[in-house]
């Protein structure tokens, strides 16, 4: 049997990236898998090939996520989980950020994040659960990322906040927080099809090995595996959590 028989887990941003390995991980699992993303060539791919269920999904849209609900009610009858991974990082010094650009990320990482819990929550059988993407800035400062690491502070707020409110349901809400992860956001070389991604791999690895513990940047499959652990019963009595995987990235500086 797999960890997650018979549940229905929306999965936001899962067309690539962590989002995809989330799905991949949790279809395997025996989930009934909701990829919800803005890229519908490359979510609908990934849904034929896993047997699940595509929507497109803008997350900043409100009516996008009734859509989404209505549609994974429609195939499957219910809801059980929700995982909102969708975001999007902008590199820039606090003081030359654009209100643009600034708004731009809290839309997508924050007030996505906020229209998926306040939708999705209400139709979750009891006994559900929330996962939720923050991120090593979340819990730290980290220069040139401000619009990035202010919205996913929030995203730690909202996560602490629908875990008080939503525990009488017995639904669990936590988040986790990467540190450098290989996908597309740490990695736009992967966008590239002509790219040798092994190399370009190889070389994130490089770069982290003297700043992460560790000694190398993480994998999405990494991400994937702590995202199941907070959606399956082996986390049955954590709630309002932050999980921090980030190779050892916020131990600490070491000098030797």
């Amino acid at each position: 049997m797999g960890k997650l028989d018979g549940r229905v887990v929306i999965v936001t941003g899962a067309a690539r990236g962590q989002g995809e390995q989330e799905a991949r991980l949790f279809a395997a699992e025996g989930a009934r898998v909701v990829v919800a993303d803005v890229l519908d060539e490359q979510g609908e791919t990934l849904a034929k090939e896993l047997g699940a269920l595509y929507v497109h999904l803008d997350v900043g849209e409100e009516g996008d996520w009734r859509s989404a609900v209505t549609a994974a009610k429609d195939a499957y009858g219910h809801v059980d989980g929700l995982v909102n991974n969708a975001g999007i990082l902008r590199f820039n010094a606090l003081v030359d950020t654009p209100l643009d650009e600034f708004m731009q990320v809290v839309r997508v990482n924050q007030v996505g994040c906020f229209l998926g819990v306040r939708t999705v929550a209400p139709e979750l059988e009891d006994g559900g659960t929330i996962v939720n993407t923050a991120s090593y800035t979340g819990v730290t400062g980290m220069a040139a990322v401000g619009a990035y690491a202010a919205t996913k502070h929030a995203v730690l707020g909202l996560t602490r906040v629908a875990a008080l409110e939503l525990a009488p349901r017995r639904i669990r809400v936590n988040a986790v927080c990467p540190g450098a992860i290989d996908t597309a956001m740490s990695n736009p070389a992967l966008l590239d099809p002509s790219a040798d991604r092994e190399e370009t791999s190889r070389a994130l690895d490089e770069l982290y090995r003297k700043l992460v513990p560790l000694g190398r940047i993480g994998r999405p499959e990494e991400v994937a595996r702590l995202a199941l652990f907070l959606t399956s019963g082996d986390s049955s009595y954590i709630t309002g959590q932050p999980f921090v995987i980030d190779g050892g990235w916020l131990a600490g500086v070491s000098i030797v």
